[in-house]
């Protein structure tokens, strides 16, 4: 008989939870939704519970909706830049708007992002399809949805080849010739697209993984080549993304009965409807740890990206009990056995396109 298929899973960490109305049921001050505190705390029961990886959404213009809705956010990577240093295991996947950003910033960012977490950053590199958006910079027109997700793709491209323009052994600090860099290891990237050109090499060096994760949503017409894929429609994904780690988006209410779990998702209900798009799970603990395996299994998925309905709430049942059940169960890790996000996920170590065999 062969072993247990072996589930990856990430963790949303948005404001005070993914339902709109989170901020009126949770236990968090809505001022603390504005601190590194809160972040890190969440992260902390994530890392308790060896999950792979957490994410902070972002985008360059505020959250839709009126005043009964959290707006305004910190900015994701600088969030997670913050909590580096006092994590230690988990992931660190912050997202970043790439239309309006160039990419040799973006590289340097997530490069030292990597440097900061020893290792354990990624990137979940989005595009900008707003009107708001362009109207914060004023130098270009809205693009289309397609050239959008183009140029996103083609900045993934690009930061891939800034963190190889450096290699591994740049570094020499050789004091008798006075050498701190070996020169004929840094490399000219002489990238030349269709949105950018790009000369090179990063002033930043090659970073602790080589290549720091990068992941995309399901929904671009370019995801087909990165190495995380977060999609919401589970449907013939692996026939779509046969190479990539596929995590499915998965709302969850929980409670210690399904009744109770089904009344809080009704009481939130009651104030807005929950957002659309992607799976969703309303019922305990225990029944969530006996679905997310067969559900991987009959869908080709590789985990779970879970998005508690409210924080903390949902993710400390999930962290409490869905782990623990999940591990009895041997479908996912009992700690980490790796020190990187790329030793999580089972990606295997980035080749250096540059460097010579």
């Amino acid at each position: 008989m062969g072993s247990a298929q072996q589930l990856h899973l990430g963790v949303a960490l948005d404001g005070a939870g993914q339902h709109p109305a989170a901020w009126r049921v949770s236990g968090i001050r809505p001022a603390a939704l504005f601190t590194a505190a809160h972040y890190l705390a969440h992260a902390r029961l994530a890392e308790a519970a060896s999950l792979d990886f957490v994410t902070l959404d972002d985008t360059l213009a505020l959250q839709p909706g009126g005043e009964e809705v959290v707006r305004g956010r910190l900015d994701a990577l600088l969030t997670f830049a913050a909590l580096a240093p006092v994590t230690s295991g988990i992931g660190l996947v912050p997202t970043v708007t790439t239309t309006h950003t160039e990419p040799f910033h973006l590289s340097t960012a997530v490069a030292s992002l990597d440097f900061a977490s020893r290792g354990r950053a990624g990137v979940l590199a989005v595009p900008s399809r707003t009107e708001a958006e362009v109207a914060h910079f004023g130098r270009r027109t809205l693009p289309s949805e397609v050239d959008a997700e183009a140029e996103n793709a083609e900045v993934v491209d690009v930061i891939a080849r800034l963190w190889d323009s450096w290699e591994d052994g740049a570094i020499i600090r050789d004091e008798p010739t006075g050498r701190f860099i070996d020169r004929e290891k840094l490399h000219y990237v002489d990238f030349e697209g269709r949105f950018f050109s790009v000369k090179g090499p990063s002033i930043t060096p090659r970073p602790p993984q080589g290549h720091p994760v990068v992941a995309v949503y399901g929904d671009s017409p370019y995801a087909q080549g990165a190495e995380v894929v977060l999609i919401d429609e589970i449907r013939d994904a692996r026939v779509r993304f046969p190479g990539a780690k596929l995590l499915a988006g998965l709302s969850v209410v929980l409670a210690e009965t399904e009744q109770a779990a089904i009344d809080r998702r009704h009481a939130l209900e009651a104030y807005a409807p929950f957002p659309t798009g992607g799976l969703s799970f309303t019922g305990t603990p225990a029944d969530l740890a006996a679905e997310l395996p067969r559900l991987a299994a009959a869908s080709g998925l590789d985990g779970f990206h879970i998005r508690p309905a409210v924080l903390p709430d949902d993710l400390e049942l999930f962290t409490a009990e869905t782990v623990p059940a999940l591990q009895a169960a041997g479908v996912f890790r009992q700690a980490y056995t790796g020190t990187t996000l790329r030793d999580h996920l089972g990606l295997g170590v980035a080749a250096n396109q540059y460097a010579e065999a």
